[in-house]
């Protein structure tokens, strides 16, 4: 395994190794890797001959008074998982890299899919997801690029970017991996004391109970959401940044639940934001 800071170094390779015929499958993650992230990188290793994984923490999708400063960083440490299972080359940038002085070109999918969920309570954050995803496919040059359910938004965000700029990668989305309690996976669940890990259970409490709901014969949006931000409110640290029910594609709000709604969630359990999201019926693509 290697590891490659440079960005003309790391296209240079990547088109040499699409020259020689080799398929390459990627990874773009900002570290601090967890099981999530080992379950994308071992399905990517089964898909391409060469497995990338890039680690940058990117500035431009983070807002002000958002933890940029503070996201966890150990590069040894991923690198040691990321080579346990199988990661032939690391693109680990540097920011002034990625963005040079004098740096001006960002790529933004404008519409209702960027300005509702997290894009309304983060203005700016999908133009920095679309503009670093697009440079990094342009400098690893992946025939594959694998990404986590869990961030749904941001998945139909790159879903749609990558067939509106007509980019040859294959887009794949992964399920949701979690821990054995139920919470999912997130590199922000370091910032979680005891107390508060144990009150993010009520994220994916209120999916269980939003499912029940449905198999139960609710169908009306509005009630199920009105439970499920009642059972989220009971946590005394818990605050809902936003409880919705929208199309698996359009993202916008389904008045009435059918088998394309998926219920998405974004709570902050003190200073903490984590999101999660879930199918509201059995589709076989339950996260």
């Amino acid at each position: 395994m290697e590891i490659i800071r440079s960005t003309s170094e790391m296209q240079s390779r990547c088109l040499a190794l699409r020259e020689a015929g080799k398929r390459i499958a990627f990874v773009p993650t900002m570290g601090w890797l967890h099981e999530g992230h080992l379950s994308l990188l071992r399905e990517g290793r089964r898909r391409g001959d060469v497995l990338v994984l890039s680690i940058f923490v990117n500035p431009t999708q983070f807002g002000e008074n958002e933890d940029f400063d503070s996201y966890p960083r150990d590069l040894d440490r991923d690198a040691a998982l990321a080579e346990s299972v199988g990661v032939d080359l690391i693109f680990a940038p540097e920011a002034a890299d990625m963005y040079p002085r004098g740096y001006r070109t960002f790529v933004d999918v404008t519409g209702p899919m960027t300005e509702v969920l997290c894009g309304a309570s983060r203005p700016g954050h999908f133009r920095g997801v679309t503009t670093v995803v697009t440079k990094l496919f342009t400098i690893v040059q992946p025939h594959v690029a694998l990404f986590g359910q869990k961030d749904f938004q941001q998945l139909a965000v790159i879903r749609r970017m990558t067939g509106d700029l007509n980019l040859p990668v294959e887009v794949v989305g992964m399920p949701i991996v979690r821990e054995t309690d139920g919470l999912a996976m997130s590199s922000r669940n370091v910032y979680l004391t005891d107390d508060q890990r144990r009150q993010a259970l009520a994220l994916s409490r209120s999916l269980d109970l939003a499912r029940g709901l449905v198999a139960a014969g609710e169908r009306d949006s509005a009630r199920i959401i009105t439970e499920v931000r009642s059972l989220i409110e009971a946590e005394p640290e818990t605050r809902i940044d936003y409880v919705n029910i929208c199309h698996q594609d359009s993202l916008q709000e389904q008045p009435e639940v059918d088998a394309d709604s998926v219920l998405l969630l974004a709570v902050f359990v003190g200073q903490t934001r984590l999101i999660d999201n879930g199918h509201l019926m059995a589709t076989g693509r339950d996260s």
